[in-house]
């Protein structure tokens, strides 16, 4: 079985801020970079495609004629919690360096941990696979982030946790794995 991770176009919000699970706007490029990732995926028929709810997911899904994705809420980008929308070198938190030293492990303040977005990104690739196997999927479309898309290749053992955060995939970018 193959997966397409997508990952959603860039977004429209300044460089540094934190934006973790807030549903923030895409840039005005957002056409020009989706009808390049909708020509990628052309060729492919997809026995199921799959999309975290917040728009600039949706949005993308949508775009490259996926309409009716199925929303998972465990898609969705790690929970920053109290440094959502804020600037990183202006968050005034001792936490933060505690986060930045063991991130895998430490979660944002009200937020999640690297751990937490691993385990509940786990769970949906876990029942993924059984029901693709089920059903005999052999192609699934995935349209989440940058987080997301770390995690499911963790989860299937391309890439370790330990340097993860090294890989994080461009905005637009197309991740094909198999299991």
């Amino acid at each position: 079985m193959e997966i397409y991770l997508i990952r959603h176009t860039s977004v429209d919000v300044p460089q540094g801020v934190c934006y973790g699970q807030t549903d923030v706007p895409l840039k005005p490029s957002f056409e020009e970079e989706a009808a390049i990732i909708k020509k990628q995926l052309l060729p492919v028929s997809f026995d199921a495609v799959y999309t975290s709810p917040l728009s600039r997911c949706t949005r993308l899904a949508t775009y490259c004629g996926y309409p009716n994705a199925e929303r998972d809420e465990r898609l969705k980008e790690m929970f920053m919690g109290d440094w959502e929308m804020q600037v990183f070198d202006e968050i005034n938190d001792p936490q933060l360096q505690e986060w930045y030293d063991n991130y895998l492990h430490v979660p944002t303040r009200n937020g999640e941990s690297y751990q937490d977005l691993l385990a509940r990104v786990s769970s949906f690739f876990k029942e993924l696979v059984i029901h693709a196997k089920k059903n005999n999927h052999q192609k699934i479309a995935v349209f989440a982030h940058g987080g997301v898309l770390l995690c499911a290749q963790i989860y299937v053992g391309v890439i370790a946790p330990t340097n993860a955060l090294q890989k994080l995939p461009s905005y637009g970018e197309i991740i094909r794995i198999s299991t």
